[in-house]
């Protein structure tokens, strides 16, 4: 069993939902992301999100495009990226692990040397932002042949017959853009939420993430009464963005990241 199916299952027999923070590697320094990666573990975190920088992240708003940016200043590569997951697991072998990115860097090391590489790493599911089912057909039996679950977008706009399509191809769990737009967007209707949700359970046995918007512990908690997981991203990324150039900033970045997991998981499971 994957480490996601079973992390699920096993926060469904708590009756607790999945926290699920996202940070790019290597932001604002390679020297972090691991120590980072434990603390928000610590902190409450089930899975891991870690953002693979890229040079054109067109999903993203202004505050991860810049995440990309200041860890493309240490040249973080996605093979840097695997080396701190393979470091990770030395300590930690049961939190899973989810590559969050785009295409071009996947495609240019090949689909079956990234996919053994991943694997090897530590790794437990991808999120492409950036490709489509219609394209996947070499793709997704690459990662599913190394035990990786290929994790895949429905948004606001999806159709049900488009939903059913995308899920005949995802596995581990589905990600739900909770907004019309890119990370970091203030617009949240937690009812249109819920309504689109049970939709996507109508048409998918897998669990639903929902993510884009989340700001805070109350968000966290509201979206967390109706999906299974809360994927928070732009909310951490700005804390990071704040301490990047402190004498201190790995430090600072550390307990602040901390402090907000620690009040969303204590939310969620209130």
């Amino acid at each position: 069993m994957s480490r996601i199916k079973s992390c699920f299952e096993q926060l469904k027999k708590q009756n607790k939902k999945a926290l699920i923070p996202y940070v790019a590697a290597g932001d604002p320094n390679p020297d972090i992301t691991v120590d980072l990666m434990h603390a928000m573990v610590h902190s409450g975190a089930d899975i891991i999100e870690l953002g693979v920088p890229f040079s054109d992240p067109m999903a993203d708003g202004p505050v991860i495009q810049k995440a990309s940016e200041r860890a493309l200043v240490y040249g973080t590569s996605l093979t840097d990226v695997l080396a701190m997951i393979k470091t990770f697991r030395e300590k930690n072998n049961t939190t899973p692990v989810v590559l969050m990115g785009y295409l071009n860097p996947v495609e240019i090391m090949g689909y079956e040397r990234f996919a053994k590489a991943a694997q090897d790493a530590g790794v437990d599911g991808v999120l492409t932002v950036d490709i489509p089912p219609e394209e996947a057909e070499d793709y997704v039996p690459a990662l599913k042949t190394h035990d990786l679950d290929p994790i895949f977008l429905l948004s606001p706009t999806t159709t049900r017959e488009r939903m059913q399509h995308i899920c005949q191809y995802a596995s581990g769990f589905i990600y739900y853009v909770s907004v019309k737009g890119v990370t970091g967007t203030s617009a949240l209707d937690t009812d249109e939420v819920a309504a689109r949700l049970k939709i996507i359970n109508e048409v998918t046995d897998l669990p639903v993430g929902v993510g884009f918007g989340i700001k805070n512990a109350e968000t966290a908690a509201a979206i967390g009464r109706v999906s299974e997981a809360v994927v928070v991203g732009s909310a951490l990324v700005n804390l990071v963005e704040q301490n990047a150039h402190n004498a201190d900033g790995n430090e600072k970045i550390i307990k602040d990241i901390s402090q907000v997991l620690s009040s969303m998981r204590t939310a969620l499971d209130a």
